[in-house]
């Protein structure tokens, strides 16, 4: 939701995530990728064909992976994780594509007996070349169903909703859909609200997209406005596309306070949204203060109005930790941001139509593995995530043409959900599309 940085890792290395429905990894939403023009070295390749073995559950972990690596991944733990690829996949068999990003670096799709799995493969450039980051961003099963997706949704823990819809018609269509009328945590992706009351206001005249606004309020990270200068001179195409390419809160504050809550909370409800809209140091304030919290959650909509604007100083000048979330979730099912799965894919679909601005800020950051994107002639992606919370929406273009959203959420109070599984099944729809 609120941090869409990596957490628990060392901001140097990827640490290994199985997508086979049993790991516990941060979503690699925000990662960016060097020009492919890039020439792996051949030890990308020599590395990338003894992890078959290792992945198979054979000796060799020792010498493959770096020690930091070891030490973040310890063998008991990468034994679980590849155990429970195998259980869903079958056994490794072969390199199928290796894709450079790098001299060191290269995405790796890997055959298995059942399907495939990529995954982003990063070595030291210092003789042997261990590896020191390897990340799983994708599998594929072969013979896959939506019946099989959503038996697997429904293995989850907690409440997990996701559907695949066509949006070739007036309406999102869905090819199936678990939960997609039922309102659930967006996190982040509320942001997408934002940028549709952007866009609206822009055709109508009433904001530019070169127009210069100052830098608002900070508010925490994720994102990079919180350590610029107060007041600092942006565009409002730079502050949307922060918002939505990598979840900038601060950005995400300055824009929804210039566009105006109230326009802001007409478009949320258009799409089935909850409101009023918060802005993220707002979310932040009332999640830190119990009896704020308890107020909120307590209060209808009018009376919620009217605590933020009694409570405006208070929340403007309140310190906020940034260890806030490092317990758990924070009342994840009652300050948040919500909307059902069938309302965020009507939204993509309205953001589809909005022009090539909105569609360009909504590809700068695909949120799901380049293997998977490559099969796509467009990909738009917003997702949002806090500790109980993962929320992804994907919207893609067919290369034939037809065009298609997957949403969906997976939360619990109880405990922080593992990105990674979810991502597994978002991408195990996108592999429906066209099959």
């Amino acid at each position: 939701m609120l941090r869409a940085v990596a957490k628990g890792l060392e901001a140097q290395e990827l640490i290994l995530a199985s997508l086979a429905l049993a790991a516990a990894t941060p979503l690699a939403a925000n990662a960016q990728t060097l020009p492919p023009a890039i020439a792996t070295d051949p030890a990308v390749r020599v590395r990338a064909e003894a992890l078959i073995p290792v992945l198979a559950g054979r000796p060799g972990y020792d010498t493959l992976f770096a020690p930091a690596f070891r030490q973040a991944v310890p063998a008991p733990r990468f034994a679980s994780l590849t155990q429970s690829l195998r259980a869903t996949l079958g056994a490794p068999r072969e390199i199928a594509q290796i894709q450079p990003i790098g001299r060191w670096a290269a995405t790796v799709v890997l055959r298995y007996e059942r399907g495939s799995a990529t995954m982003r493969l990063v070595l030291d450039p210092a003789a042997p070349h261990a590896i020191t980051g390897l990340l799983i961003t994708g599998t594929a099963l072969a013979g896959d169903t939506a019946a099989r997706i959503q038996t697997d949704l429904a293995a989850l823990p907690g409440t997990a909703q996701l559907g695949l819809y066509a949006l070739d018609g007036d309406t999102p269509a869905p090819v199936f859909a678990t939960g997609g009328d039922r309102p659930a945590p967006l996190g982040s992706a509320f942001k997408l609200w934002v940028l549709a009351e952007t866009a609206r206001l822009v055709a109508a005249g009433a904001r530019h997209w070169d127009e210069v606004v100052p830098v608002g309020p900070r508010s925490l990270p994720s994102g990079i406005l919180q350590g610029w200068p107060a007041g600092a001179p942006v565009t409002v195409q730079t502050l949307a596309t922060l918002m939505i390419s990598i979840s900038d809160n601060t950005a995400t504050d300055t824009l929804l306070t210039l566009l105006g809550r109230d326009r802001v909370d007409a478009m949320a409800a258009r799409y089935g949204g909850a409101t009023p809209v918060l802005t993220t140091r707002e979310a932040f304030a009332i999640k830190a203060d119990r009896a704020l919290t308890a107020a909120w959650i307590a209060a209808d909509p009018a009376q919620r109005r009217a605590m933020l604007a009694a409570q405006a100083q208070r929340i403007a000048g309140a310190p906020i930790d940034p260890l806030l979330f490092s317990s758990g979730p924070v009342a994840s099912e009652g300050v948040e941001w919500f909307a059902a799965p069938r309302d965020m894919a009507r939204l993509l679909a309205s953001l589809r139509d909005a022009g090539p601005v909105v569609r360009d800020i909504l590809s700068i950051n695909h949120g799901i593995a380049p293997a998977t994107a490559g099969r796509f002639a467009y990909v738009g992606f917003k997702g949002g995530s806090e500790p109980g919370v993962i929320a992804l929406n994907v919207l893609v273009q067919a290369k034939d043409g037809r065009w298609y959203a997957v949403t969906g959420s997976w939360h619990r109070p109880d405990a922080a959900v593992e990105e990674a599984p979810f991502l597994a099944l978002v991408t195990r729809a996108l592999d429906l599309i066209g099959s």
